[in-house]
């Protein structure tokens, strides 16, 4: 087939000519020049190339990101390619849910405006301004640590130091496991939970214990499909994958997904968080996370549950192992106690992260229609299970 000139080629994919000249500028896309009067020329692959920038820009992807599509499309690297597309997917599902969320408190509104009696325009306010709030706080989530540049060394990292710890009492009997969902939380106790913290900080005493425990409370029925969020290199997804659950695994970081796919290429991941999964509505029959939440602040954690929520089967169960404090006063008595003790490490990683509160968390869990139970591992470490009443 002849080359196209400019026209042509707009014509036949559906585009200005002006679209193609800015493409051109921005060096997106650079064709032939006719030697006899200096035209532009396109041939099939220009047309192909036009075609793969303007599906590009239909998905909102900016043209940097397009310039490194194109790269890797150029180089053969799929798996590049399909990097950023799930980061653009990523930022569309960021966009849908932050305009659900608006949807969601214009109704409220809504409401407020219908109900007998003088309008109060506080309680607009009011929710306007927790909307803005939520808003901010989704918005403000980035990697502080960095962890692509972790990734090499995650492994080694986490089986570090011998899991030295004694693992304290399940905060239910020793029968946990087998206990049914209907016990009642008044039963919990929180014995023995203001000991003094040890010398030194390690977020990972007792991980393989306590991934160990979180896949033997999912325990999947061999087909479900689980989520597991801030997966890094997959730990805790391959424990559910030995017990023949099928899973997805999102993390932020590039480097973490590359590991995790060479440990298992069986299992489906993609680049995303906690606070705009990148799935559609109850599309999973559990959802697992370890060592991450406490990334959240106590504001996204609260937007963490409802995405949660949302991307779950009405009979999904969620578990969560993490770092956490059993109350306030069991914070401020550890505080209190490194502050004491001069340990400035214990100090610097209560400043740096945002260890939730287990009775907090619980709590608004039942509120929205859980059962919860929860076992601890060591002084900080928590695994809690919360199973729909419904």
């Amino acid at each position: 087939m002849r080359p196209l000139n400019i026209k042509e080629a707009a014509g036949r994919l559906g585009i200005s000519p002006r679209a193609i000249r800015f493409y051109e500028e921005k060096g997106l896309i650079l064709p032939a020049k006719q030697a006899s009067n200096g035209y532009r020329s396109y041939t099939e692959n220009d047309i192909w190339r036009l075609q793969t920038i303007a599906a590009l820009r239909e998905i909102g992807m900016s043209l940097q990101d397009i310039t490194h599509a194109l790269s890797e499309i150029d180089q053969g690297n799929q798996q590049r390619l399909e990097e950023y597309l799930e980061l653009q997917q990523a930022v569309m599902y960021a966009q849908w849910v932050e305009l659900k969320r608006m949807l969601d408190t214009t109704e409220r509104m809504i409401d407020l405006n219908r109900q007998d009696g003088p309008l109060d325009v506080s309680h607009l306010h009011e929710l306007a301004d927790s909307s803005r709030r939520l808003r901010e706080a989704r918005q403000n989530w980035h990697d502080r640590w960095n962890y692509d540049t972790q990734a090499a060394i995650h492994d080694e990292r986490v089986h570090a130091k011998s899991c030295n710890i004694p693992a304290s009492s399940p905060s239910f009997p020793e029968e946990a496991d087998s206990m049914p969902y209907n016990e009642s939380r008044d039963a919990l106790e929180h014995q023995d939970t203001k000991k003094a913290p040890s010398s030194s900080f390690y977020l990972y005493h007792n991980y393989d214990e306590a991934l160990e425990q979180t896949a033997n409370w999912i325990s999947p029925v061999p087909g479900e499909h689980g989520l597991d969020i801030g997966t890094g290199t997959g730990n805790l997804a391959g424990k559910l994958l030995e017990r023949q659950a099928i899973m997805t695994g999102i993390d932020q970081s590039r480097e973490m997904l590359r590991t995790c796919r060479t440990k298992y290429p069986g299992m489906h991941v993609k680049l995303g968080n906690f606070l705009a999964l990148p799935f559609a509505d109850q599309t999973f029959d559990f959802l697992v996370s370890s060592f991450a939440f406490h990334h959240l602040s106590p504001d996204q954690q609260q937007l963490a549950l409802q995405e949660m929520q949302r991307v779950l089967t009405l009979r999904g169960r969620i578990c969560l192992t993490d770092l956490m404090f059993a109350d306030a006063l069991h914070r401020e008595a550890y505080i209190r106690q490194a502050e004491a003790d001069g340990n400035g490490e214990q100090l610097l990683a209560i400043r740096e992260r945002h260890f939730p509160l287990l009775d907090e968390l619980t709590g608004w869990l039942e509120t929205h229609g859980y059962v919860t139970k929860f076992v601890r591992h060591n002084e900080l470490l928590h695994t809690m299970l919360a199973v729909p009443l419904r």
